[in-house]
């Protein structure tokens, strides 16, 4: 039987969310373990890998890309996909991994060729942020057209397109 693991790197849960639905969607015989538990996973063990990381402040998390470029030589071994959760994908010129700077400058920082790769819109979750955190966010919207009411949560992912690409998965 081949195994399936997702690997993931979240900053406040959505990225989990998505690798849970993806879990759902594809066999509950897929792993699923945070990039801070990776030292007690055989990575041997699985022939198909899922990366999902999200996005804070422009970046991955520095976790995620020393795990490629550690691990490079047997990602490329494997059949491997991966994808990014960030709210600049909320806007359509932004939405695809051809078009969000975020999955560009990650794979042409690792040189990591996955066999698939997807973007997700992620989540904006203001009432749960510190409040340094909730005013840089603000910001940030502000200046990028997005919402700015703090005492709300937006999702912005697009469970459709988290289930189409998770049908990649089934076979």
């Amino acid at each position: 039987m081949k195994k399936k693991l997702i690997l993931y790197s979240t900053t406040d849960g959505q990225t989990l969310k998505i690798c849970e639905r993806i879990k759902k969607m594809v066999s509950s015989e897929i792993d699923i373990v945070s990039l801070d538990n990776i030292k007690s996973i055989e990575l041997d063990f699985y022939d198909l890998i899922i990366l999902g990381a999200s996005i804070r402040y422009g970046k991955h998390k520095l976790e995620v890309s020393n795990f490629v470029l550690n691990n490079k030589e047997f990602l490329e071994s494997k059949k491997t996909a991966f994808f990014s959760v960030n709210a600049v994908a909320r806007k359509d010129n932004k939405n695809t991994p051809e078009s969000n700077p975020y999955i560009l400058k990650f794979l042409k920082q690792t040189n990591w060729k996955p066999d698939y790769v997807e973007v997700f819109a992620g989540k904006i979750n203001y009432p749960k942020y510190n409040l340094i955190d909730k005013y840089i966010i603000r910001f940030i919207m502000w200046i990028t057209k997005g919402p700015t009411n703090i005492k709300n949560v937006y999702e912005f992912t697009d469970w459709a397109k988290v289930d189409n690409f998770a049908s990649k998965f089934s076979a």
